[in-house]
């Protein structure tokens, strides 16, 4: 199989570490919002998750050896894909490739909310009741594990570039990064950047405990997909100030500890690790 030319782990996990320390920095000078919580707890299991993350990828890639990475290279060698059948320039593939990965993380995003099933591992992510550059990393391993096969399938299907692969991914996390982080951006700034990218206040929005509130601004990277499917948000009911993040019914100490979050797709009422009262107002589990 050919390869990178490069090392990929060490570019990727180089400038993920750059980004989010990036932010921790701005979040520290800058704060937007008050936290809820002391960050060593929240940040243990945020960071523990992630952790699980790499170990329950690294298990699945010794049994079946599949990333977007490998796929891609696979397809390289094979030439498998549609850009491997069409003689169009580098930077129109590019640019393709780019728009398509980014939609179908969107639109994975999309039904991870719509779905039961998948909205019972996605619902991790959203019982983080602060939002900061942690949180962009606290998404459950069964879900990091689906993502890896709908973007492999994506990749095979166009036939793009293990290089830009990579670099797609670097962006997206850091991107993900950036949009979880808790920094005040100007509003005329926010305002401007929103037409193309996701930004933080834009995000937030996507935490709020309000079920029409977080039914929006679905976006990890581009901002074009939420303006275009009509599910954008501009600001929250109550203001960035005094909205609720979390869900209604993990208020408590719960989503603050690694194995309770790590449990919680597994029940399909509220955990009983949870003292707070259930909400049929704002959850979205069906029974």
């Amino acid at each position: 199989m050919p390869e990178l030319g490069f090392n990929e782990g060490a570019w990727r996990f180089g400038t993920f570490a750059g980004i989010l320390l990036l932010m921790i920095v701005l979040e520290a000078v800058w704060p937007r919002r008050k936290r809820r919580h002391t960050r060593l707890r929240r940040w243990a299991t945020n960071f523990g998750i992630l952790f699980s993350d790499y170990l329950a990828v690294t298990l699945v890639v010794l049994l079946v050896p599949v990333t977007a990475v490998i796929t891609a290279l696979f397809a390289q060698q094979y030439q498998i894909g549609l850009f491997y059948w069409l003689d169009w320039p580098l930077w129109v593939e590019w640019l393709i490739a780019f728009l398509v990965l980014d939609f179908v993380i969107w639109g994975q995003h999309v039904i991870t909310h719509k779905i039961p099933i998948l909205w019972r591992i996605h619902r991790v992510h959203h019982t983080d009741q602060d939002l900061d550059a942690s949180s962009a990393v606290r998404f459950h391993p069964l879900e990091i594990i689906l993502s890896i096969f709908i973007k492999s399938a994506a990749v095979l299907l166009l036939g793009a570039g293990a290089v830009l692969v990579v670099i797609f991914e670097a962006v997206v996390n850091g991107s993900a990064l950036f949009n979880h982080a808790n920094f005040k951006i100007p509003p005329k700034l926010d305002h401007m950047l929103r037409w193309f990218i996701v930004t933080p206040d834009m995000h937030r929005i996507h935490h709020s405990i309000e079920r029409q509130e977080h039914d929006t601004n679905y976006g990890f990277a581009l901002s074009i997909w939420d303006r275009l499917f009509r599910v954008y948000s501009v600001e929250p009911e109550l203001g960035h100030d005094k909205m609720i993040i979390g869900q209604p019914d993990a208020q408590d100490t719960g989503p603050e500890t690694f194995l309770w979050s790590i449990l919680l797709p597994f029940f399909k009422r509220k955990m009983p690790a949870s003292n707070a009262p259930p909400s049929d107002k704002n959850s979205q589990e069906t029974t």
